[in-house]
C-alpha cells in the first residue's frame, strides 16, 4: 500500500504548491464539465475552458507537447460549441442526433489529420523516446473527433470518450499527473453514464418526432 501511495504522491514532492493548486482546479473544472455535458447543460463549456486553460500551461510546464496541442483544441471547439448549443435553428436549440456517413468520415478524418500533425510535433521535438508518446498520438486523434462530435451534439462522442479515457488512465499515472488520473477515471464513469442519458434522450426524441 505504500509503494502504491509513494508512486502516487512522488511526482508532487517537486512540484509547487501553485501548480498542485492549478492541477486540483483544473481537475475539478473537467469533472464538472463532463457532468454538465452528461446533463447536456450549456454549463459544460465555461467550466471545461478553465480546466483545459489550465491544463494548456500545465502541460508546457511538463513538456507534454500532445496533451498541449488536445487542451489548445479543447479551448477551441469549446468556444465554438458554446456557439452551436445556444444557437436556434427554426426556434428550436440543436437536438441530439446519431452520426450519418458524413460525420463519420468527417471524425475519421479529424482522427487522422490530428494523430499525423502530432506525429510530426513529436519528430520537430525529438520527443518519439517514451513509450507513452505513442499514446498520445492516438488518444489526441480520438479526443479530438470526439470533441467535434460533441460540439455537433451527436452521440457517439461518448463512445469515443470511453475509449480515449481507458487509454489515458494509466497513461497519467505513468506521466506522473495523478490526480488527472483520477479525473480520467471518474471521466470514464460519467462518459459511460452520459452516453446511457443521452441515448435514452434521443429514444425519447424519435418517439415524439
Amino acid at each position: 500500500m505504500n509503494d502504491i501511495i509513494d508512486f502516487y504522491l512522488e511526482p508532487y514532492r517537486a512540484a509547487t504548491s501553485f501548480n498542485i493548486v492549478l492541477e486540483i482546479t483544473a481537475v475539478i473544472c473537467g469533472i464538472a464539465s463532463v457532468w454538465y455535458a452528461k446533463k447536456e447543460h450549456i454549463l459544460v463549456y465555461p467550466t471545461g475552458i478553465i480546466s483545459t486553460v489550465i491544463y494548456v500551461y500545465i502541460c508546457f510546464q511538463f513538456t507534454l507537447y500532445g496533451d498541449l496541442i488536445i487542451n489548445v483544441y479543447y479551448t477551441l471547439m469549446s468556444v465554438y460549441g458554446w456557439y452551436v448549443w445556444t444557437r436556434m435553428i427554426k426556434g428550436e436549440h440543436i437536438e441530439i442526433t446519431t452520426s450519418n456517413q458524413k460525420d463519420r468520415l468527417q471524425a475519421l478524418g479529424i482522427f487522422v489529420s490530428t494523430a499525423v500533425f502530432v506525429i510530426f510535433v513529436y519528430l520537430y521535438f525529438d520527443r518519439f523516446d517514451r513509450l507513452t508518446d505513442y499514446f498520445d498520438t492516438f488518444t489526441t486523434g480520438v479526443f479530438f473527433a470526439a470533441m467535434w462530435l460533441m460540439a455537433n451534439k451527436k452521440i457517439e462522442h461518448w463512445i469515443l470518450w470511453i475509449a480515449g479515457n481507458i487509454i489515458s488512465i494509466p497513461l497519467y499515472f505513468i506521466k506522473g499527473l495523478g490526480f488527472s488520473g483520477v479525473q480520467f477515471t471518474i471521466f470514464l464513469v460519467l462518459a459511460y453514464l452520459g452516453y446511457k442519458e443521452w441515448k435514452k434522450s434521443l429514444n425519447n426524441n424519435q418517439q415524439i418526432a
